[in-house]
């Protein structure tokens, strides 16, 4: 009997994607996941417990890859948190345009719900903590209480602004998805505009952008 190769994390989080891909379904059981790729079963529980917890992963190792990315560019360190953050978003829907089909595969269903999926967990945990690491400059309110509520505020508003970022992205028809690069320039620097309670030009543009895709859509 042949011997089954050792494999790691990665090796399976690629078997699975292709898996769901070619046969155009998730599959039955570990154990027939497992005798598919000639990998031991054993193999599979060692990094995963189930297959709702291998697609956490998956969709966390976009953000992982992503922040490798970044984190070997000397410009990257140079940038100011604006920058920082919209380079963040531009990378991470690089990675998620080379996986593309898989990303519509996982997430189309649920593309109008994304909020409370739970495959998303894990992304949404490592976002959040990304976003800690910025020194994004909110109002001064020299209570503890206040700036405890802002900052969650932050973690949750950054974390729906990428959902919808997400959503927009999976609904993207144009060429090289450059108006998914248009509105993540335009949303996150409105973002920061509003924190930084800066003149409401960009929220104007932001909303003209978003009302003008809206009637392209249903024209």
């Amino acid at each position: 009997m042949a011997k089954k190769k050792s494999i790691n994390e990665k090796d399976i989080m690629s078997m699975y994607m292709k898996y769901v891909l070619e046969q155009d379904k998730k599959p039955h059981t570990v154990y027939l996941f497992s005798k598919e790729n000639k990998i031991n079963e054993q193999d599979f529980y060692k990094y995963f417990a189930s297959f709702e917890v291998l697609e956490k992963y998956i969709f966390n190792a976009f953000f992982e890859n992503t922040l490798h990315v970044l984190e070997k560019s000397e410009d990257y360190k140079s940038f100011d948190d604006r920058n920082k953050l919209l380079s963040f978003y531009f990378t991470f829907f690089e990675n998620l345009t080379a996986n593309r089909s898989y990303v519509m595969f996982s997430l189309e269903q649920n593309k109008h719900s994304l909020k409370g999926l739970q495959k998303l967990s894990k992304l949404k945990q490592s976002f959040t903590g990304y976003i800690n690491t910025l020194d994004i400059e909110m109002l001064d309110i020299q209570l503890k209480q206040i700036n405890q509520i802002q900052k969650k505020g932050l973690q949750e508003s950054a974390w729906i602004q990428l959902l919808l970022t997400l959503r927009f992205w999976m609904d993207d028809s144009s060429p090289s998805f450059e108006k998914t690069d248009i509105f993540i320039e335009k949303s996150v620097n409105t973002s920061f505009d509003i924190l930084q309670m800066t003149p409401l030009k960009s929220v104007i543009d932001l909303g003209k952008f978003l009302f003008k895709e809206k009637a392209s859509t249903n024209s």
